[in-house]
C-alpha cells in the first residue's frame, strides 16, 4: 500500500458491460480431518475404521437443495466440497464457505462442526477436527464508508455511454482484500462472461467501453479535487 501511494482504487475484474460490484462474499476456507483406525482388512472386523467412508459419509449428508452453489442465488451462501483425498487412517475434506456476512459463515461453520461431531457418534474409535481459515471479507463494510468512490464510477460509464449495473459478486475479486489493507477498491466490467467454464470469453466491444469508463473515471476524479 505504501508503495502504491493512492487513497482509492478500482480493479477491471467484472464482467457484463456496465456492472460494477462493490460488494462480495465474504470467505473462509474449512479442512475437515477425519482419523480412523487402519487393520489388516483380512482380520478386520470390530476393527477397522475406514476414515474414508466416514468422510463419504459427511459428504453425502450435506443439504442437496440448500446450502450448496448449485442450488443457491443471489444472496444465499454455501458450503462447497471442493477437494477430498485420503487412505483408511485419515481423509481430508477441503470445504470453501461463502456469504454475505461473517456471522451467516459462522453459522455455515457451526454446522459443519455439527454435522461431524453427530456423525462420528456412530464411530467412536474416530476422531474428527475442523479447521478454518479466513480469506476475505464483503468488501462493502469498507466501501460504504467511501460512497463517492462507487458513485465516481457509476458516472464514468454513463459518459461512456452505458447504463451502470450495480451488482454483488457471488465471488471475491481483488478489491476484497484491497479493501481491507487500505484501499478501498470496486470493481469495474471487462466484458468477460461465462467465468470459470470451458466457454468462457470475452467481448472486444465491451472491453472497449471497459477503456472508455476508466478514462472517463481518472477525469472525474480530477474535475472533483477542483471543485
Amino acid at each position: 500500500m505504501k508503495k502504491l501511494g493512492a487513497a482509492f482504487g478500482y480493479t477491471l475484474d467484472g464482467g457484463e458491460l456496465g456492472s460494477l460490484e462493490d460488494e462480495t462474499f465474504s470467505a473462509d476456507a474449512a479442512k475437515m480431518i477425519i482419523e480412523g483406525v487402519s487393520t489388516h482388512p483380512g482380520m478386520a472386523k470390530g476393527k477397522l475404521v475406514s476414515a474414508i467412508k466416514i468422510a463419504s459419509e459427511i459428504v453425502a449428508s450435506l443439504p442437496k437443495d440448500t446450502l450448496s452453489p448449485e442450488t443457491t442465488e443471489d444472496r444465499e451462501g454455501f458450503v462447497h466440497p471442493v477437494r477430498m483425498q485420503g487412505v483408511v487412517e485419515k481423509a481430508e475434506i477441503d470445504f470453501i464457505v461463502r456469504d454475505f456476512t461473517t456471522e451467516k459463515l459462522q453459522q455455515h461453520e457451526a454446522f459443519l462442526q455439527t454435522t461431524m461431531d453427530k456423525l462420528l457418534q456412530h464411530y467412536p474409535a474416530a476422531k474428527g477436527t475442523l479447521q478454518i481459515t479466513e480469506q476475505y471479507r464483503n468488501m462493502k463494510e469498507v466501501l460504504d464508508n467511501y460512497p463517492q468512490v462507487s458513485n465516481y464510477a457509476e458516472e464514468a460509464i454513463r459518459r461512456a455511454g452505458v447504463v451502470p449495473l450495480k451488482m454483488s459478486i457471488r465471488g471475491g475479486t481483488d478489491g476484497s482484500r484491497l479493501s481491507f489493507m487500505g484501499l478501498p477498491c470496486p470493481n469495474i466490467f471487462t466484458g468477460e462472461m461465462a467465468f470459470h467454464s470451458k466457454l468462457e470469453y470475452v467481448s472486444i466491444q465491451d472491453m472497449q467501453k471497459a477503456v472508455e469508463t476508466i478514462v472517463h473515471l481518472v477525469m472525474i476524479w480530477e474535475e472533483k479535487s477542483r471543485s
